[in-house]
């Protein structure tokens, strides 16, 4: 791309060029997944925490048309106040980046935001994938594609639990993305560790997650690859009783006629409303785990390209 609508930090470009760990963050958290001021604090919050173990962050935006790749503090509460935020995947990106418009981009888009600026790994709350219903209406999230093309390992608790996680996997076992536990054997459920879902390959270290990721990208257009990293136990939530406010929110859904980019932020929303805060505060602990752990694998991943 143009350097017009590029803009890399430059800590960031300092650790990229040193060949320093360095961790892709999304934005879509802050302007999108949750409200002032726990959106900005939550962003930081996660910054700190890949510091903390070792890594640069680099949240990524774009805001009046050019790709930011790491955020200053101000551009966080910008992201996390402004009003007039897009929601950018894939396909919105041209049109945000030609209008100078500004978006949050998802997974996906944040995955094409690292890979610009060379960035291997990245740490999110949990992918988007398969909806329930999809048989019928063909709701699947381009964070699947994406990672079937795009080489970035993405540190996630599986996949929102509000999608269809059996037909998730296999649309990603399809495309050929790997799937690969982090200390588990078993796909996490997001807001709760296990899902049933048992995985072909798993890793029980940061090492041995940057040596799969190495030899990933030894392969001939190889793509990128799912990291599945369960809540932690003292904050995961009781299974029952989530799947039970899902079915409430997605009834809901159904009857406002809520669908598309929508759909998944009015579900948050419900379920926040539904088990009175508690998902929320599983998902900051999910996401601030997820960091950590993607911090510790770029540490090693750097350590094994030096």
């Amino acid at each position: 791309m143009k350097n017009s609508h590029v803009n890399i930090h430059p800590e960031v470009q300092e650790a990229i060029s040193k060949n320093k760990p360095v961790v892709a963050l999304e934005s879509t958290i802050i302007s999108h997944g949750m409200p002032w001021p726990g959106n900005v604090e939550t962003a930081l919050l996660l910054e700190e925490t890949v510091r903390a173990n070792g890594a640069v962050p680099a949240t990524i935006a774009i805001i009046e048309g050019v790709f930011r790749i790491g955020l200053d503090k101000k551009e966080v509460e910008f992201m996390g106040s402004e009003k007039n935020i897009r929601k950018a995947s894939r396909a919105d990106i041209p049109g945000v980046l030609a209008k100078g418009e500004n978006a949050a981009v998802t997974v996906s888009g944040t995955m094409i935001g690292a890979h610009i600026a060379g960035i291997r790994i990245f740490a999110t709350g949990g992918i988007g994938g398969v909806h329930r219903g999809a048989e019928k209406n063909f709701d699947i999230s381009a964070d699947l594609p994406e990672l079937s093309k795009t080489p970035v390992a993405v540190v996630s608790a599986g996949a929102k639990a509000i999608l269809d996680l059996p037909l998730t996997l296999e649309y990603l076992e399809t495309l050929g993305v790997p799937v690969v536990g982090f200390k588990t054997s078993e796909l996490p459920a997001f807001y709760y560790r296990k899902s049933g879902l048992m995985l072909n390959e798993s890793v029980s270290s940061a090492n041995e997650a940057a040596r799969l990721m190495f030899m990933q990208w030894q392969l001939p257009d190889s793509g990128g690859i799912l990291i599945a990293n369960p809540i932690p136990e003292e904050d995961a939530l009781d299974s029952q009783i989530i799947n039970s406010a899902i079915e409430s929110a997605l009834k809901l859904a159904d009857e406002k006629k809520i669908k598309g980019k929508a759909l998944t932020p009015f579900l948050l929303k419900e379920l926040e409303k539904i088990t009175t805060g508690k998902s929320q505060k599983a998902n900051i602990a999910l996401v601030k785990n997820n960091a950590a752990v993607a911090a510790q694998i770029a540490v090693e991943y750097s350590n094994l390209q030096k």
